[in-house]
């Protein structure tokens, strides 16, 4: 693809020497393909290597920039975008930096920033791995995955000894996820990118840190809170945002029913009404689920002298959506979660490396979207016929990836094949032969049933 070529001639500064350069571009056109489980072994099976040494170097012990490579994913990732906003027509709609984290479940304790709490993945607690990601989201366009930092735990940063085992980075302090957040915005900021709004879910509203520091750098906002969040109207005493909802929101003449994006279903409706608070640049929006009652809240900021209106902070608020997306196409079609690494900056190589394929396809589809897009008018009312002819929908990121791996399959020899069944089959023995030496130096134990 012409923008693997463009990006990765764009990163070749950041690598040291040339054999790690040429590595990094084969493991992401390995990461692209249709392996069904990417990780060192099948991936240097595919790059044609004989054995995972190169690939295990690339992610340890080679010297590059992996900072210097996601800079240049997200200035390739935001300049794609805005040509294809361009392009289509959409140049004027908006710009969200979607926060959210995303977890990979790993086994034992030796990974860096492994421990038992919540994992999205997991669909509840489990033992894992989280990293804090930045999604720029272009309205009607395309989104990618632009920043990232992963979350270590205190005990791990405290300790000398787990820390210099794990590979984590000299003078790396404590840092709860919406100030990691904040560490993606600067240097998202430093980059020169503009967002219109910075959205996310509770977890990052529920920052000081986040919204003090969006809010000194003239950042909007549109951050889930939680019904217990309390903000101040006017001189009366603070209200939860359960409390005003009773107190002020039951007329149904406050609520306007809006959309919140557009889906494969249709509109995403839903009730609205917003409120205005003590701060003139701060506004409390609710969304109210119209089948369910269910109630959601948003805390919103627009600096002062910018326009503001409930239609503007609805559509920013349904922009956090598609970081969801990303983390799909980043797991099931790149391998996002698929790092088997333990040290700090191999995951962070792995995690970037996905980014800048992740990149390359969705910046590929959103410029190929305005030719692929011949979807016939929807319907107007629930009795139009459906059309005789019901047209495509654009290319996706998912379909983009299979045409280029059937126009580019990678096929290698029988003696290839061959060699790595042997080399599998030579590493499970040497394994199996050191697992069972150390269970024959443990001490033999029997427990005896307790009689009463």
């Amino acid at each position: 693809m012409a923008g693997l070529h463009e990006l990765m001639g764009a990163v070749r500064g950041c690598f040291a020497r040339i054999e790690p350069w040429v590595q990094a571009r084969q493991y992401v056109r390995a990461v692209s393909s249709d392996l069904p489980e990417r990780n060192g072994w099948t991936i240097a099976e595919w790059i044609g290597d004989r054995s995972p040494d190169k690939t295990q170097r690339l992610l340890n012990h080679a010297v590059w920039d992996t900072g210097g490579v996601m800079a240049h994913v997200r200035r390739y990732a935001v300049a794609g975008l805005e040509r294809a906003a361009e392009t289509c027509g959409r140049s004027g709609l908006l710009r969200v930096g979607a926060l959210d984290e995303t977890g990979q479940e790993k086994k034992g304790r030796a990974t860096a920033g492994v421990k038992r709490q919540h994992m999205g993945c997991a669909g509840g607690v489990d033992n894992g791995i989280n990293t804090v990601h930045l999604a720029y989201v272009r309205q009607q366009v395309g989104h990618a995955l632009i920043g990232c930092r992963q979350w270590i735990p205190a005990e791990q940063v405290a300790d000398p000894g787990t820390a210099a085992r794990m590979g984590l980075p000299d003078g790396l302090g404590l840092a709860t996820k919406g100030q990691l957040a904040v560490q993606v915005l600067q240097d998202t900021a430093d980059d020169g990118v503009v967002l219109d709004f910075v959205a996310g879910d509770e977890v990052y509203g529920h920052s000081p840190d986040l919204r003090t520091h969006c809010e000194a750098s003239g950042q909007a906002y549109v951050l889930r809170v939680r019904s217990t969040f309390t903000l101040q109207l006017g001189a009366g005493k603070p209200m939860t945002c359960k409390q005003i909802v009773r107190s002020m929101l039951w007329p149904k003449k406050r609520w306007q029913i809006c959309s919140a994006g557009s889906g494969d279903k249709g509109a995403r409706d839903y009730a609205w009404a917003w409120v205005a608070t003590a701060s003139a640049v701060h506004w409390l929006l609710v969304r109210k689920h119209l089948r369910t009652g269910e109630l959601a809240f948003h805390y919103c900021h627009v600096p002062a002298g910018r326009p503001v209106s409930l239609h503007l902070l609805v559509t920013a608020a349904g922009l956090r959506w598609p970081v969801e997306e990303s983390f799909e196409f980043g797991k099931d079609l790149f391998g996002l979660d698929q790092s088997q690494v333990r040290r700090y900056e191999a995951i962070r190589r792995h995690t970037v490396l996905v980014m800048l394929a992740l990149a390359v396809f969705a910046v590929a589809a959103a410029s190929a979207r305005p030719r692929t897009d011949t979807q016939a008018p929807p319907p107007t009312g629930p009795d139009t016929p459906p059309p005789a002819e019901p047209g495509h929908t654009p290319l996706t990121v998912a379909a983009l990836k299979n045409l280029v791996n059937a126009l580019h399959p990678r096929r290698h020899g029988i003696d290839h094949t061959i060699h790595w069944q042997n080399w599998r089959d030579r590493h499970r023995a040497r394994a199996r032969w050191h697992h069972q030496r150390t269970r024959l130096r443990r001490p033999l134990e029997h427990a005896y049933p307790q009689l009463t």
